[in-house]
């Protein structure tokens, strides 16, 4: 990460120089790429950033507004994320935004001209005029549930939506939505069901009820919430009038507006619901799921992670730089739980990961290796890896591009030659590069994941080649190897089968259609006779298993995330241990936004019972190095690094977790927080924070600690009642960001730093604003806005800084 200065202002004003500065004409020097944390989402001349899609959408883009009574002329303007190396995207002659009216910065596709960077989980949208004076800048710490909009439309703060309304008036509405219907004698009476489509809890106190009669109403009581994603019941016993043959399901907020409303003319034979939850059309049921997910003929419904509830850090804090992306386990001679791969896309680097022998992983290649293409160039962004039965030495890397080149689509399987990673560099030895089958794929929406399967394993299961669309014959394809590689592409949010040739060239045998937004990554699982699908934070971190049906991989069953794990964690990579230890198998995930410094987690999915290592070929992929298999394609000559290069841990030094050691276990939790007294908070460490003179309830703000801080774990506090608002890591700006509560009073409070042994490293004032209501109900404000940076340059307390990023992905 690049380091960020924590500007203070010296004076009133100074401050005042430079908040006139940002509001009016900036410096000849000025130039695009140039960045300044004071500047905010809105602009003297009505310009706003109004909202921003960085995750799920089609494209990435970011919405202007222009709350004036006259058309800016946009022409010339350029826009960047957080990362000045990256090519700014010109707006092309022409581009205007009339009075009241919206445009949008769209990101670059195989039909339409725009920026050819994504925007991360953690980034910064830039807006730079034609003379190159940073004139809009936005900042987010991580994805929207939906998007950030301003709430309300243009001119309120940015908050997280509750609908994306691409180039049109935001959705600030409830997530209140209704959800299935009984009208025909339940059990107990008719009844309702509500969920909550947004990303906080809401309370239903004050919202009404209504059927189709607006005399039938009821008003529902103080204290009964839904929470997002969940379930509440309206029953006929607590509203006091029954639902008709036809008739109508009405929902009002408090302030009377309508949230959502459904209509019948006849009684189902089940129930009446959304598909999917909350946010589908409304259809018959297979039966009524009162209080629960809804269940369709033909439809898996998503249950729940039948693990443990937690994901557990692995990996020390600072061991990756962000972007860990792909990952698979396999088994090894040296340790009873297997061995890791893992891949990191922004800067290509491939890790080999062994138990410490503390309950963690570490990578035995501390610094990685950098990836090449074959000619020795290029920076391939590494998204996804494997390795395969018949390929011993050798590792698999799945691509979305060259780094070097980032607008162009380079979606393709390298292998690389390699036993345990221990190389400073690696060329590949094969490219299989897939842009033809996928015309038009955007460069950031390439090949997220890959797996292989054996062909033994998949002839055994009746899948059928649907390019012959017969049942599959592997000698159909020359040269392939023993096994197909399956892929996630993330564009297209499906899986495909392909051969892939020993001569360079390739086929498809599948397509597999997944229920998800996003498919983050592919693992084959012989324990199960399964095929795992992966979708990250796009999809709460949903994970899926496919078995083969009639001879295609169809879906059998949808998991929600573990109920302790935190759903907004970028999980790209998913592994699964092949081997069972006291009925539970090590689950293993890559978080690609490095989020609290941390990269590496594990959970827990039950097994039948204790177990050995399965052997190479049956279940488990073996390590690299193990065994004498062919490469693909056959032949007698052998792939580049077979056979002679050892297992790591082969001969007279066991490896790191070798023999006796247990399975993977949680570390230590880190000893609980304490409150520092009100006599520790003197004079003498007042001050040495900064942050936000204001901020409002649900608003996250950012916090200067200092860089000399930078790594350190610390607790952050509010006053006068000690609040504990989060245990965080500080980034490499020497900033933090907390959120205050939503039930925080109005009036003076201190924020206070502690480290974790409670000394206090220091505190400032600031004030709490009555809330005003025009929040959205998803979530809090985001941004203090120029307003509060203007106020901090006044008071002489400094600026707005920096939020932390994850590494920028080109």
């Amino acid at each position: 990460m690049r380091s960020r200065a924590l500007r203070l202002s010296a004076s009133v004003s100074a401050g005042l120089v430079v908040a006139a500065a940002v509001l009016s004409a900036a410096p000849a020097s000025a130039a695009v790429g140039d960045d300044d944390p004071s500047v905010g989402p809105a602009a003297a001349n009505g310009l706003v950033v109004n909202e921003v899609e960085s995750n799920g959408d089609d494209t990435d883009w970011v919405e202007l507004a222009n709350t004036s009574t006259a058309a800016i002329d946009l022409s010339g303007y350029s826009f960047l994320d957080d990362d000045s190396s990256h090519t700014a995207y010109v707006l092309p002659a022409g581009s205007t935004i009339a009075p009241g009216g919206y445009f949008v910065i769209d990101q670059q596709s195989a039909t339409a001209p725009g920026f050819d960077f994504g925007l991360g989980g953690a980034d910064t949208a830039r807006v730079y005029d034609g003379s190159g004076a940073l004139v809009l800048r936005y900042s987010w710490t991580a994805h929207a549930a939906v998007t950030y909009g301003r709430c309300p439309d243009g001119t309120g703060p940015l908050v997280d939506t509750t609908a994306s309304t691409k180039g049109a008036a935001n959705d600030c509405s409830s997530p209140v939505r209704i959800n299935e219907v009984e009208s025909d004698g339940g059990t107990p009476g008719d009844w309702v069901e509500l969920t909550n489509v947004g990303t906080t809890t809401v309370d239903l106190g004050g919202y009404v009820f209504k059927d189709s009669e607006d005399a039938h109403a009821y008003t529902i009581p103080a204290g009964r919430t839904v929470a997002p994603g969940g379930f509440t019941v309206l029953d006929e016993a607590d509203f006091g009038f029954g639902l008709g043959k036809a008739d109508s399901a009405r929902v009002f907020d408090p302030r009377g507006q309508l949230v959502d409303s459904y209509s019948w003319t006849a009684h189902a034979a089940t129930t009446y619901g959304r598909n999917p939850d909350g946010t589908g059309a409304f259809q018959e049921t297979a039966e009524p799921t009162k209080g629960a997910a809804n269940r369709f003929a033909g439809v898996v419904t998503a249950e729940a992670w039948p693990g443990g509830a937690d994901e557990t850090v692995l990996d020390d804090e600072a061991t990756f730089t962000g972007d860990l992306s792909g990952i698979d386990w396999t088994t090894s001679s040296s340790s009873e739980d297997g061995q890791l791969w893992a891949v990191q896309n922004g800067d290509g680097l491939l890790y080999h990961l062994v138990p410490d022998g503390r309950g963690g992983w570490a990578p035995s290649n501390a610094a990685g290796t950098e990836l090449h293409y074959a000619d020795g160039s290029g920076t391939p962004d590494a998204e996804g890896v494997t390795v395969t039965a018949d390929d011993p030495g050798a590792v698999y890397v799945s691509t979305e591009r060259n780094n070097d080149v980032s607008s162009t689509s380079r979606p393709a399987v390298l292998r690389f030659a390699t036993a345990d990673g221990s190389e400073k560099t690696l060329d590949a030895t094969d490219e299989w590069n897939l842009a033809p089958d996928f015309p038009g794929l955007g460069a950031n929406a390439g090949l997220e994941g890959v797996t292989w399967i054996p062909d033994s394993w998949l002839t055994a299961h009746g899948f059928v080649d649907q390019h012959t669309g017969a049942a599959y014959v592997p000698s159909a394809y020359a040269g392939h190897g023993d096994g197909l590689f399956f892929v996630g592409v993330e564009g297209t949010a499906s899986g495909y089968a392909y051969a892939l040739m020993d001569d360079g060239s390739f086929q498809r045998v599948a397509t597999i259609a997944t229920p998800f937004a996003v498919v983050a990554d592919v693992q084959f699982d012989p324990t199960l006779d399964a095929l795992w699908v992966v979708c990250d934070d796009a999809c709460s971190g949903r994970t899926a298993l496919f078995d083969v049906t009639d001879g295609a991989f169809t879906a059998t069953t949808v998991y929600e995330a573990p109920a302790k794990a935190d759903r907004t964690l970028a999980n790209e990579g998913f592994a699964i241990s092949g081997v069972c230890v006291a009925g539970e198998r090590a689950t293993f995930y890559a978080d690609d936004n490095d989020t609290d410094g941390f990269s590496l987690r594990t959970g827990t999915y039950p097994c039948a019972g204790d177990g050995g290592t399965p052997a190479p070929g049956d279940g488990g992929t073996p390590a690299p190095g193990d065994g004498g298999a062919p490469a693909p394609g056959g032949g007698s000559a052998p792939a580049p690094g077979e056979g002679s290069a050892p297992v790591p841990g082969d001969g007279g030094t066991p490896a790191p977790g070798d023999g006796s050691a247990p399975a993977p276990v949680p570390s230590a939790s880190p000893a609980a927080a304490v409150a520092p007294s009100e006599s520790s908070l003197t004079e003498a460490n007042r001050g040495t924070l900064t942050a936000p003179a204001t901020a409002r309830p649900g608003e996250t703000i950012t916090i200067g600690v200092g860089p000399q801080h930078a790594g350190e774990r610390v607790h952050v506090w509010m006053f006068s009642t000690p609040t504990l608002l989060g245990t965080v890591t500080v980034a490499a700006d020497g900033t933090v960001t907390a959120t205050i509560p939503t039930d925080a009073p109005a009036g003076l409070h201190r924020i206070v730093v502690t480290a974790t042994d409670g000394t206090v490293i220091g505190w400032t004032e600031i004030t709490i604003d009555p809330a005003t209501g025009e929040l959205a109900f998803t979530g809090a404000d985001l941004t203090g806005g120029i307003a509060a940076a203007l106020l901090l340059l006044a008071a002489g307390a400094g600026v707005l800084v920096l939020r932390r990023r994850r590494a920028a992905r080109p």
